[in-house]
Formats: C-alpha cells, sequence, structure tokens
C-alpha cells in the first residue's frame, strides 16, 4: 500500500504521492505531477545556473533526452535560481556548447519547492543539492538519489534504474547487482520470494524449468 504521510513529513520518500505543486518553467507554468499524468518524470535538482558541474550535467541530460523520452520519461531540472537566469544559462549552453536544451527547467527563486521536496539541506547551504526524484505514471515517487555539489550525476545509472523499475512494474521481478550487466549472472532477473509453504513447493518443482536457475527457493534467476 502506498503511503501517504508525505504532507506530513513534508519531504517526499519512496512510495508516497508526489505532492501537487504549481511551478514556473522555462517553457511556462507547469502542474507537477498532473501535467505528466500516464508518464513518468526525472526531476532533478542543481545548485545554480553558471556552474561547471551543473552545466556538464545538463549537457548530459540534453544529450540523453531522446533515450528518457523512448522511456515515456520527462525530464525536469529545477534550481533556486530565476527563470531569466535559467533562460540566459540555456542560450550560453546553446552558444558555447553547441547544446539547445530541451526539457523546461523550474524556476524556485523563494526555494519554497526546494524545501518542500528536501532539495535544500543544512548542510549544502541555501542552494539546492543535487537530488533527483524517480515518479511513475501514477504519481508515486519510486526513487530519490542525492549526490554533493562537487559530484555529476551519472546518466547511465538513472536511466538503469529507470529500465529496471519498468521491467519490475510490467513482470513482477526484481534486478540484480549491476543489472542488465551483472558479472555473475547477465541481464537474468530474480523471482520474489515465495510467500507461503505452498508457494515454496510450486518454486522448487519449477527447478528444473527451462529458463529457470535456481540456487534455492529463495534465489532463484530467470531469463525473462
Amino acid at each position: 500500500m502506498k503511503s501517504d504521510t508525505a504532507d506530513e513529513r513534508s519531504i517526499p520518500l519512496i512510495g508516497d504521492q508526489f505532492p501537487d505543486i504549481e511551478v514556473e518553467t522555462t517553457h511556462g507554468e507547469i502542474s507537477l505531477p498532473e501535467d505528466c499524468a500516464g508518464e513518468w518524470i526525472v526531476l532533478f535538482s542543481h545548485p545554480g545556473d553558471f556552474t561547471p558541474v551543473c552545466t556538464s550535467e545538463f549537457v548530459a541530460f540534453e544529450d540523453r533526452r531522446e533515450e528518457f523520452e523512448q522511456r515515456n520519461a520527462n525530464l525536469i531540472g529545477l534550481s533556486v535560481d530565476r527563470v531569466h537566469s535559467h533562460l540566459k544559462w540555456v542560450d550560453w549552453i546553446d552558444e558555447e556548447i553547441g547544446v539547445d536544451i530541451g526539457f523546461p527547467i523550474i524556476a524556485d527563486e523563494s526555494g519554497r519547492v526546494g524545501e518542500q521536496l528536501g532539495m535544500i539541506q543544512s548542510g549544502a547551504g541555501t542552494s539546492t543539492v543535487r537530488a533527483v526524484f524517480v515518479i511513475d505514471p501514477e504519481g508515486v515517487v519510486r526513487q530519490v538519489l542525492y549526490y554533493p555539489e562537487e559530484i555529476g550525476r551519472n546518466i547511465d545509472e538513472i536511466l538503469r534504474s529507470l529500465d529496471a523499475l519498468q521491467k519490475s512494474d510490467n513482470e513482477g521481478v526484481a534486478t540484480p547487482a549491476n543489472w542488465p550487466e551483472n558479472e555473475r549472472f547477465g541481464d537474468r532477473v530474480l523471482l520474489p520470494p515465495p510467500g507461503t509453504r505452498d508457494d515454496v513447493d510450486a518454486r522448487e518443482a519449477e527447478a528444473d524449468d527451462d529458463g529457470y536457475e535456481q540456487y534455492d527457493w529463495w534465489f532463484t534467476l530467470s531469463e525473462q
């Protein structure tokens, strides 16, 4: 059952419904998660415009934007800068690096949204940290990642996480470490552990089925 306590805590955590917010962006006003209903959202905050690591990240996200869109996912950035700063920064990236940022950037000048989402943390001053919220088509927070100011995000990992979440939702499985390139198990997935004695017996009976590799009833790999 999904938790509905995000408003009590302020900061939404995994399994919480993402709070309804109205925001100003470089693409105009949008309502989240309503305007992306039925689609995934990858919402990521950055400490500030016109900073080197953030610039490298925005270029990296834009370079991979089509891959996110192929996964039915919307990229949305955020910082405490004004929308005019975002627009000027996007122009600079286009003119100097040759990359046209095609996703919206939320202007959170007051810090209201950043505070509400836990993107402004005491040890990092008044700027937003490098947070990533992955929100599913039902508006539920499925993953939260935090990075310090000095470390740029790994876009491959965010895409891998999105793939794993969608795989799990679609097929009712879990993914092992480093999936889909696990050093020992390759791209195979894990079946959820049985919850009853009858389920254990059924799982053990499947031990010799094609496509399954069973180390034990609670640790079974599948080719699916």
